[in-house]
């Protein structure tokens, strides 16, 4: 069996047990959710099939071009420092390389966002904020508090990190509001990726946290922080690509550290890309960075 078997089984065996754990009673009448503040759809307690009625992102992903050189994979590229002893100069320089190489955008700890707003004005490099981050354990109303913080000081973009430990306690509904908390703290035109951080789930559970991510507006899925053990793989880009149809975004993140590693995860299905080795994957050096 190949991948792309393999991935297509595990989604239609996980979906088909879904379905058997939450049978429609003969003669109910839906209830049909009113809509959460800010506009984005709450959660209606049910997933969704894959690649059905998938949320468009702020920018269409139906058909992904493979780049065929480093220097046209840099848009995908979010140029990323989340180490907790960055310093400013080493943030400085992220800025500076971002502009230099054309990368998409850089993503920080929210405390940077400031800093980077003030050295990227007037280029066209976004500026992505982590939320929750590394452990997403943080209480929902701070972490929509930290995300409205970020929007306000200049942050484009929002990397929230899942609450693992419900959905690994299958609360599902606990996993769905802390992301409609984050998703009622942005503006309208901020995207938001929620990270699922995959080496910590079963296939089934990033098959359920996909689809509860994608539920709730989310415009991305992404695979890890980077801090968990195991970062971004194939496999997990393939199966989250498959789960939330071909219009939403996926980004892989953790241990992306040279040219080939990255076009493996684009052409498994991941429309952006996040590591600390943007520098040396579009210019073909050796990267020493972990993340």
């Amino acid at each position: 069996m190949d991948q792309k078997e393999l991935i297509e089984q595990i989604t239609r065996e996980v979906l088909e047990r879904l379905k058997q754990s939450n049978p429609k009673t003969p003669g109910q009448v839906e209830q049909k959710p009113k809509p959460a503040p800010g506009g984005r759809p709450p959660f209606s307690g049910q997933i969704v099939s894959p690649g059905g009625g998938a949320f468009s992102t702020k920018s269409e992903i139906a058909s992904v071009k493979i780049p065929q050189s480093p220097s046209e994979i840099a848009k995908y590229i979010d140029h990323t420092l989340l180490k907790p002893e960055a310093t400013e100069e080493q943030i400085k320089k992220l800025c500076e390389e971002a502009v230099q190489y054309n990368f998409y955008a850089v993503c920080v700890n929210s405390s940077w966002v400031p800093y980077c707003a003030k050295k990227l004005r007037g280029t066209n490099v976004k500026i992505a904020a982590v939320v929750g981050f590394p452990l997403g354990a943080m209480e929902s109303r701070s972490k929509g508090f930290e995300t409205r913080n970020a929007v306000e000081e200049g942050a484009h973009e929002i990397d929230m990190v899942m609450n693992v430990g419900a959905m690994k306690s299958g609360n599902t509904r606990l996993v769905e509001d802390d992301i409609r908390w984050v998703l009622r703290s942005c503006r309208q035109t901020t995207v938001t990726k929620v990270i699922i951080e995959a080496a910590l789930l079963t296939d089934e559970e990033k098959v359920i946290a996909c689809q509860i991510a994608k539920k709730a507006g989310a415009d991305f899925v992404k695979t890890s922080t980077g801090f968990a053990k195991g970062g971004a793989t194939v496999h997990d880009v393939a199966l989250m690509r498959r789960t939330v149809g071909p219009k939403m975004g996926v980004k892989a993140a953790g241990g992306i550290r040279n040219f080939d590693d990255a076009i493996a995860m684009i052409r498994a299905g991941a429309t952006r890309i996040g590591t600390s080795s943007g520098a040396a994957i579009v210019t073909g050096a050796k990267s020493g960075e972990e993340y």
